[in-house]
């Protein structure tokens, strides 16, 4: 049966990326960086493709680093697609409006590819996995953790940008291994002090801010068990 992405969402997403504030996907995307960066190291990849790839932040980051030689975008939004070509990257091959699940490429044809903040937003993620794993070798793949004991009272919150599934670390690790993905590292990953701070409108809220980073970061060295899965804010994964 052919799937795509339902006709409402998909209006959605083709507007996007018109009106979202610019400096706030710039502080997701050097959050997003940092872990492909951590978890991939030295390693190079000839060819590297983001599957959802928004607006291009993450892959203008990629662009200025010698490890990623050659680029592609796969994204369902028309408006993402536009800023993506807007940027003008060096190493951009090309930038694909594609249906959300099927893809033109050939098995293997990446080295690397990147699914970061997107099985979230997915109806069907076990059809996007399989076909990330037939076109390429080696995966990030990163979610946010958004699970926890008061789901219920975040619903709203959480359908009002597009999110449509939780995940935690161990639901992301046993739907990899279920589809035979092999994890070789991962990253759990709190928000940085920028991110926390970018609604901070008052003196007071960004004192809080401060406040809770100091609080938090000694908690967990004095007591390092706190720092459980439900904790974290990202978790990300490097597999093949």
């Amino acid at each position: 049966m052919e799937t795509s992405v339902r006709n409402d969402l998909q209006e959605y997403y083709n507007e996007h990326y018109n009106d979202m504030p610019s400096r706030w996907r710039k502080l997701g995307a050097i959050e997003k960086y940092n872990n492909i960066i951590t978890l991939t190291g030295d390693q190079s990849f000839e060819k590297v493709v983001e599957v959802g790839a928004g607006d291009g932040s993450i892959l203008e980051l990629l662009n200025n680093n010698n490890n990623f030689s050659s680029l592609y975008a796969l994204e369902i939004s028309d408006s993402g697609i536009e800023l993506i070509k807007k940027r003008k990257l060096k190493k951009l091959q090309e930038a694909i409006n594609y249906d959300g699940y099927k893809t033109p490429y050939p098995d293997n044809y990446f080295d690397l590819a990147i699914l970061s903040h997107v099985l979230e937003h997915v109806e069907f993620p076990r059809k996007l996995l399989r076909e990330l794993k037939r076109i390429s070798k080696m995966h990030i793949i990163e979610v946010p953790r958004e699970y926890h004991h008061n789901i219920d009272i975040n619903i709203n919150h959480y359908l009002s940008y597009g999110h449509i599934s939780v995940y935690t670390p161990s639901l992301l690790r046993f739907l990899l291994k279920s589809e035979g993905f092999e994890i070789m590292s991962e990253r759990k990953a709190f928000y940085s002090k920028e991110i926390l701070s970018f609604h901070s409108k008052t003196f007071m809220e960004m004192l809080k801010v401060n406040i809770f980073i100091i609080i938090r970061n000694i908690a967990f060295r004095i007591l390092p068990m706190w720092r459980t899965d439900t904790m974290i804010n990202s978790y990300t994964v490097f597999s093949k």
